[in-house]
């Protein structure tokens, strides 16, 4: 599904390695975090949950691993939602995420979502299955990811096994209805936000995305 992006604009690099950038939407302005890479053709958009701004769990992983994977040829893109309650206008952020790194002459893309956010990119990538190459959801809610079973890309899943607030069955629920490749990661002792955990988080996931856009 294309989505009218009607301009951007991107700052100055900032002392952290991202370049802050304004999408304009027809629905209003969509705030990122960009980290280019000269020349690149892969990317990582990421998305936080319902608690708004930057959000990234596992002690930072998303600002950690932006700034590492440039190091591989691989860009990022931090969004941060207009509405982060609403399913809809969460989707059509990352679709228009999607169209930026589109304009950037990035074409192969992994979308990785947590909690909230998990469901975000899962209907963002059976919307757009020309760009995005695999998804990766760290304790994702169960709600909105029906769309999982039409996905044509990997997918890795993330949970805490102590997670309070959603339920690690909500990762099993979604991984048992997506088609191969998949994989699930229970993570012993480790709450929500996997910050118990978030060295191996940050491996796992790191080595997921290296694969899976790499072989691009």
């Amino acid at each position: 599904m294309a989505v009218p992006l009607l301009d951007a604009t991107v700052g100055i690099a900032d002392a952290e390695g991202f370049r802050p950038a304004s999408l304009e939407t027809d629905r209003g302005p969509v705030e990122a975090r960009y980290y280019p890479v000269p020349d690149g053709e892969l990317a990582v958009l990421w998305v936080g949950g319902v608690g708004g701004g930057f959000d990234t769990p596992a002690r930072g992983l998303y600002p950690r691993l932006a700034a590492d994977l440039t190091a591989d040829g691989i860009a990022s893109l931090r969004l941060r939602f207009r509405d982060p309650r609403d399913l809809e206008q969460a989707v059509y952020d990352v679709l228009c995420g999607l169209s930026f790194l589109g304009r950037q002459g990035i074409h192969h893309v992994a979308l990785v979502g947590h909690s909230f956010g998990g469901a975000v990119v899962i209907q963002a990538a059976a919307s757009n299955r020309g760009a995005v190459c695999t998804v990766v959801t760290l304790a994702t809610q169960g709600y909105g990811t029906d769309p999982v079973s039409d996905l044509a890309c990997p997918i890795l899943l993330v949970h805490g096994e102590a997670d309070e607030i959603l339920s690690p069955s909500c990762s099993i629920h979604v991984h048992r209805k997506a088609r191969e490749p998949k994989k699930l990661v229970l993570v012993p002792g480790t709450g929500h936000a996997m910050e118990e955990a978030s060295e191996a988080v940050c491996r796992e996931v790191r080595d997921w995305l290296k694969a899976y856009l790499q072989e691009r």
